[in-house]
């Protein structure tokens, strides 16, 4: 795992590229019962947001509530995170056309015209990110006998990403 010191706005840089050019990832929400689910994400940098289309008539969705706490975990090469915030239920035909693709329509067979489709908006508080600069085989050596290197930023409008 790499030492070198990275500065709070580059780690949070990296986070959402690699959301963006994953995009699956695990979405959870810790208090539900429920076990994490594999969506699709959409970024919204600007508002530190993630954007998931769902049916309304999922557990997932049903046990939501009022911005229920969440947990969206992501790997990408050689980066794996977890981001935490607060995910509601919103109801905007026009941005579920905008986030569709033929990856959402895989998961969602009823169209971009289902009257069950939702969007879920995670705006996110918090992450934790790690790098295994020299592959994944060294990260899990390292993390398991060594316990990795740690590293911690600030990254501006982050109230905590972690980089280990």
């Amino acid at each position: 795992m790499g030492n070198e010191t990275r500065r709070g706005d580059a780690a949070a840089a990296r986070l959402w590229e690699a959301i963006e050019a994953r995009r699956i990832g695990m979405l959870g929400m810790p208090r539900s019962g429920l076990h994490a689910q594999p969506m699709i994400a959409r970024v919204e940098r600007r508002r530190k947001q993630l954007w998931f289309i769902a049916r309304s008539d999922t557990d997932l969705v049903r046990s939501i509530g009022e911005a229920g706490a969440c947990m969206f975990v992501v790997q990408d090469g050689d980066l794996l995170a977890s981001v935490s915030g607060a995910l509601s239920v919103v109801h905007d035909p026009k941005r579920i056309a905008r986030y569709w693709t033929a990856e959402v329509a895989a998961w969602l067979p009823g169209g971009v015209d289902d009257p069950r489709l939702v969007l879920l908006r995670m705006d996110c508080v918090d992450a934790e990110v790690w790098i295994a600069e020299l592959g994944m085989t060294k990260f899990t050596w390292e993390s398991a006998w060594t316990g990795g290197l740690r590293k911690i930023v600030q990254a501006d409008g982050w109230p905590d990403v972690t980089f280990h």
